[in-house]
């Protein structure tokens, strides 16, 4: 397998090409210009929104999109008990979230003066099916179609959020993605909805929607709700260990950010080893890598996962998918592989129960499998 002597990333993922002297063009471009105009829009947009004052047009100054998680939980405190903005704290209820996300809900309803209200509907299981199910795509394939799961049950959420904000007058909606995420989300409303139609065609868009995208898309720009990446403009603050810190001073999370995974997360990777033959976490490793090349000392490159020195990606990246391949045919010994998992996570930095958590989260990968439909070889 031909991989970029940089990052380590091969030339059969998606977008990448590896030139003559070994190096692919991720590597090689060090920002793409679309990205450096994508940040200065959500810059503007996230500056505008905290100068903004009291909306006019009804109780609440904007929609958090609230997972559970440490960052969605840090700016719900932020913006309620330091903005003092009137916020209206919006989840949807995934049927595959973490037990550790809904503890984490449960927990801050009762100490954040915000407006909390439960989205749901089970069409979001019908999204899932339909990726996971899909054929075997044609290779090369285009820059982050490995994430093609995850990034389309986030747009479906996503845009119910949307939806919501624009039928309740609510002007801007936040999302609290790390820096990173920027790469896999599109920063305005029209864009996320167009991209969906795209990704599921006419028919299923307007089933999973009852028609309501049609209406919304030919709205008036000033009636369209802007949406807030506050992690993203202040990407030169974002510290995790920090945020988690903080929030656990305060009685806020009690969980270790790796116990808040979804649990389509093992199947997520199968995915991506299936179709792609990388891991789910590979572009984040590749980051890493690419920083650590540039300064040995530099210990954290992306934001989702932490990947210490000493790791060695190539070799976690080998072991992780002989684990995924034998439980998805139900081969091997399960104790064995979840030792061997629990091993790979503590090499992560996961504490020894967070790394347990997420390992039996992979064993049980056949049965959340066929609990949603998907297949699996």
């Amino acid at each position: 397998m031909v991989r970029c002597k940089v990052c380590s990333l091969n030339a059969g993922h998606p977008g990448i090409s590896i030139d003559d002297d070994g190096v692919c063009n991720l590597c090689r471009l060090d920002v793409a210009v679309e990205l450096v105009e994508n940040f200065t829009y959500v810059s503007r947009v996230y500056e505008e929104f905290t100068n903004s004052g009291p909306n006019q047009r009804g109780p609440h100054d904007c929609l958090l999109m609230y997972s559970g998680g440490k960052d969605s939980t840090y700016m719900l405190d932020k913006f309620v008990n330091e903005y003092h903005k009137r916020v209206l704290s919006y989840t949807f209820d995934l049927p595959f979230e973490s037990v550790h996300a809904a503890a984490n809900i449960s927990l801050v309803r009762e100490k954040i003066p915000a407006t909390f209200v439960i989205d749901t509907d089970e069409r979001i299981k019908d999204v899932m099916r339909e990726v996971f199910n899909r054929p075997t795509p044609a290779k090369p394939g285009k820059y982050l179609d490995e994430k093609l799961p995850c990034v389309s049950c986030r747009s479906f959420f996503v845009i119910r959020a949307i939806l919501y904000a624009w039928q309740h007058d609510i002007p801007y909606i936040i999302l609290c993605a790390d820096p990173q995420q920027i790469l896999t989300m599109e920063s305005n409303v029209r864009k996320i909805v167009k991209s969906f139609y795209r990704t599921f065609g006419r028919t299923l868009t307007d089933e999973y929607f009852q028609g309501e995208l049609e209406r919304l898309l030919f709205a008036p720009e000033s009636e369209l709700p802007k949406i807030v990446f506050p992690f993203v403009a202040l990407r030169d603050e974002y510290d995790p260990d920090r945020i988690v810190a903080e929030l656990k001073e305060k009685g806020l999370y009690r969980s270790s950010p790796y116990e808040t995974h979804c649990t389509l997360f093992p199947l997520l990777n199968y995915y991506s080893f299936k179709n792609w033959d990388c891991m789910f976490y590979k572009l984040n490793a590749s980051s890493y890598l690419r920083a650590v090349s540039r300064n040995k000392d530099y210990d954290r490159s992306t934001y989702s996962v932490r990947f210490p020195r000493s790791v060695d990606v190539t070799e976690l990246e080998d072991r992780l998918r002989a684990i995924v391949f034998e439980i998805a045919t139900g081969e091997g010994d399960p104790d064995a592989h979840e030792d061997a998992l629990v091993d790979l996570f503590k090499r992560l930095d996961a504490t020894e129960d967070a790394a347990r958590y997420v390992a039996r989260s992979f064993l049980d990968m056949r049965t959340v499998a066929a609990d949603m439909g998907i297949r699996i070889d």
